[in-house]
């Protein structure tokens, strides 16, 4: 029998006075989607105790903002869940004190399997999480609406693991003990140093700095207007292609992620292949910028770095590459020239990009008419979205890699974390100009109006991508929960020149920052004249190659940027003089 479990009752009194500290903890988390989405998440108040479906049916409800209309669920599936509840607490209770935990990262510790109430209360959490992620399975919805509520319930799942908590992560305990307090007490140094920053601390960004040990690439600033500085690279080859290499990095973030260290360096790399290369590196928007729009940034940014690299080398056309966002813009730029009849580029790279926004992945459920035109209301006379709101919503798409495993390892054990070049960049935020934010939002993500000809005009111009006829490289990489492989494939159904497309293994940032030395990971190559619509179907029809993705993509651009000639002696030109070592002041602006 259950009852006869000799410590039920102070696990149950363990897990009510935890609630309220969990319930705090939530309260952060559902907080974190917030400030950039417009979502407001419902109040849970308890661990999930197989509900009425009633009961579930508000809950569900209140989540997808579906009020006026309950959010129905599978009775037979709720009654199957019921069952295996009940069977696999049952095999909880009977293994006693010797309770054998699924394997999980956050209680993998020798510290949580020798401790019977430790073991007991995280088996409870892990089956009510599963539990309680098969209730949300159960909802009958269309797909927007189920994944919403598959992603609140994931958010409570994640805040709630008692892992996140010093009253029942023993792990945390008993280094207390074995550092008599030490740990706690820099726990709490790290929680007041976070605090203060604003934001909590994914590596020891003491030791880096900008300039001195990440984005080190020797060059020059070469222009810079209210947008953005221009930086070009000191050559690495005694002859460099004739067709200059211009980098079009995304404004959300700062532009180092090209160039973290020398060896893991895209930008390093280019100059390394005979590229004479240029960089726009954003400026940090302040409250200068407020009124500043998604025209603004194609005309005086993408537009205006194309055409001062093409004066400052001579060049009669470019070859450009654009990474995510930046990417997006890129190609919007691309398309307001060629509606002027211009075509000062040759071609173009793009980096897990979207160019049709039809599949958005896990950032769709938080986009609708009601937080767009939200948005619109909000800055519809200027303003700024702050970097550290849309890093923390990020950030809460993958909460157990980026929350909460440092929430545990700063504050709970009084870790430091290790320095790590990538997280640091990760953690130097930017902000946004609010009407290019809404601007955003509202044509992509929404509408989906930049693959609809003439749907939306940039500049005077009205947006035709088929009028973008240019040889183009297109990467997407697998694992990617920003731009979907299939979001960034979409865009050879609506760019008309030769293509190449390329799968990479692993995420958003891992896959691009791959470097060719370390032979690490795998790219897949297709047929560089048959695309079929669906990503899958070329998925089947590609071929696996070991390692980078890097050097396939040096011989395509070596092939689009013409013969070999001297490499210049000096930055700039006679117009444009040097202003200031790279990497530049924008780039060192703080959020």
């Amino acid at each position: 029998m259950i009852s006869s479990n000799p410590w039920l009752s102070s696990s149950q009194e363990f897990q009510q006075a935890a609630l309220q500290q969990w319930s705090r903890m939530l309260q952060s988390s559902q907080a974190a989607v917030a400030p950039v989405f417009g979502v407001a998440m419902p109040q849970f108040n308890g661990l999930p105790q197989m509900p009425t479906a009633s009961k579930l049916s508000e809950l569900f409800s209140q989540i997808a903002g579906q009020t006026d209309v309950p959010v129905k669920l599978d009775q037979a599936k709720l009654t199957e869940i019921q069952q295996s509840y009940l069977h696999e607490l049952a095999h909880i209770w009977n293994q006693g004190l010797e309770i054998k935990l699924p394997k999980d990262r956050r209680f993998a510790s020798e510290a949580w399997g020798s401790n019977p109430m430790a073991a007991f209360n995280a088996a409870m959490y892990l089956l009510n999480a599963r539990t309680l992620m098969a209730m949300a399975e159960a909802v009958d919805a269309d797909p927007k609406t189920k994944a919403r509520v598959n992603f609140a319930v994931q958010q409570w799942i994640d805040a709630s693991a008692p892992s996140n908590f010093l009253a029942l992560n023993v792990e945390a305990q008993q280094k207390a003990i074995e550092t008599k307090g030490e740990s706690i007490a820099k726990g709490i140094q790290n929680l007041l140093k976070d605090m203060q920053q604003g934001h909590v601390s994914m590596t020891d960004e003491s030791a880096f700095e900008v300039g001195h040990n990440v984005a080190t690439s020797e060059g020059a600033v070469v222009f810079e207007n209210e947008f953005f500085q221009l930086l070009e690279y000191k050559p690495l080859t005694a002859k460099v292609h004739e067709r200059p290499m211009l980098f079009v990095p995304p404004s959300i973030n700062k532009y180092y992620i090209l160039d973290l260290q020398p060896d893991n360096s895209l930008i390093r790399y280019c100059v390394e292949q005979g590229m004479r290369t240029f960089v726009v590196s954003w400026r940090n928007p302040d409250q200068s910028c407020a009124k500043q729009t998604w025209d603004d940034y194609i005309e005086q940014a993408v537009i205006k770095a194309i055409a001062v690299t093409r004066e400052i080398t001579g060049a009669e056309t470019i070859n450009t590459l654009g990474f995510c966002v930046g990417g997006t813009m890129l190609g919007t730029a691309l398309a307001v020239l060629a509606a002027r009849g211009e075509q000062p580029v040759a071609s173009a790279t793009f980096l897990t990009t979207m160019l049709d926004f039809s599949d958005t992945g896990v950032l769709d459920i938080f986009i609708d008419e009601a937080m767009v035109k939200l948005r619109e209301l909000q800055f519809a006379q200027g303003g700024l979205l702050p970097g550290r709101d849309l890093a923390t919503t990020f950030s809460f798409l993958r909460p157990n890699d980026l929350v909460w495993n440092y929430v545990v390892g700063n504050y709970l054990k009084g870790e430091t974390p290790p320095p790590f070049d990538l997280l640091y960049w990760n953690s130097d935020s930017t902000n946004l100009p609010g009407p290019y934010y809404a601007w955003y939002l509202r044509n992509t993500y929404l509408e989906n109006r930049l693959i609809k000809p003439g749907a939306t005009t940039v500049c005077g111009q009205p947006v035709d991508l088929s009028k973008v006829d240019i040889p183009v490289y297109l990467y997407g990489s697998r694992e990617d929960h920003i731009v979907p492989i299939g979001a960034a494939y979409a865009s050879t159904q609506h760019l008309p020149g030769p293509k190449r497309f390329v799968m990479g293994a692993s995420g958003h940032i891992a896959g691009v920052i791959n470097p060719a030395s370390k032979g690490k990971r795998s790219h897949w190559i297709g047929s560089d004249t048959e695309f079929p619509a669906s990503v899958e179907d070329w998925i089947a029809a590609s071929t696996e190659h070991k390692g980078s993705w890097w050097g396939d993509w040096a011989q395509w651009l070596k092939s689009q940027s013409g013969a070999l000639v001297a490499a210049p002696k000096s930055y700039g030109n006679r117009k444009y003089k040097t202003i200031e070592p790279a990497p530049g002041r924008y780039v060192k602006a703080k959020a």
